[in-house]
């Protein structure tokens, strides 16, 4: 199992915390990645864009003019879709564009997303969230004490109302609860954090031992 350093919300060492192989252990599968991201965008489309065929739009009972001796083009419906007000031909309806995805496609890619962003170092664990109170500035304070830059996804316990009211402001901090954690989220940030509460999988954190134990 990999380890990693265990911080406090203030920066310092706690020990260390080992990941789940299952999770931040495996070979990168990029192929999944793909088509995981690709089908967890393609659900947020709302799918509702339309627009009316000639049967749809309102006119065009009588034939415009008569067939022969005009010197004009035939015409039977100024509903025609080269008419002006006329309906529109292949134009888009309503759809849903969710793909299937089976249940091991969706966790071998969220493997994949953990283990490329432990393999980079930029997967960071803290023992907790010490917010007295809500503070952005405390928050902020934080972020710079564990070196977190970028994009942060932060995935806090729900109940931890005061951590996630101070990081909700900061503009590169993304919010998600353990059961939210998805592929996409974690490709997209340069930085992952949890809390021991919320690593998947952890092993209870080895303290470092105190200086009386070590002598």
């Amino acid at each position: 199992m990999p380890s990693i350093t265990l911080h406090t919300s203030t920066g310092e060492a706690k020990g260390t915390v080992e990941l789940p192989d299952s999770l931040f252990g495996v070979e990168p599968n990029v192929p999944v990645m793909h088509q995981v991201v690709t089908a967890q965008l393609a659900a947020r489309r709302a799918g509702t864009q339309s627009t009316k065929t000639r049967a749809e739009v309102s006119g065009g009972g009588a034939k415009p003019w008569k067939q022969k001796g005009t010197g004009r083009a035939r015409a039977g419906s100024i509903r025609a879709p080269q008419w002006r007000g006329g309906g529109v031909a292949l134009g888009p309806k309503p759809r849903k564009y969710d793909q299937r995805t089976p249940k091991k496609m969706k966790r071998l890619a969220l493997a994949s997303a953990l283990s490329d962003r432990a393999a980079e170092g930029k997967v960071v664990v803290v023992s907790e969230w010490s917010f007295a109170e809500p503070s952005t500035k405390a928050a902020k304070a934080a972020l710079e004490a564990l070196g977190v830059t970028g994009r942060a996804l932060i995935v806090l316990d729900p109940n931890d109302v005061n951590a996630a009211k101070s990081f909700r402001n900061l503009p590169k901090v993304h919010l998600l609860t353990p059961g939210e954690l998805n592929t996409y989220d974690v490709l997209v940030s340069d930085y992952v954090l949890f809390t021991v509460q919320t690593l998947p999988g952890a092993v209870d954190a080895a303290p470092e031992p105190t200086t009386e134990a070590a002598s």
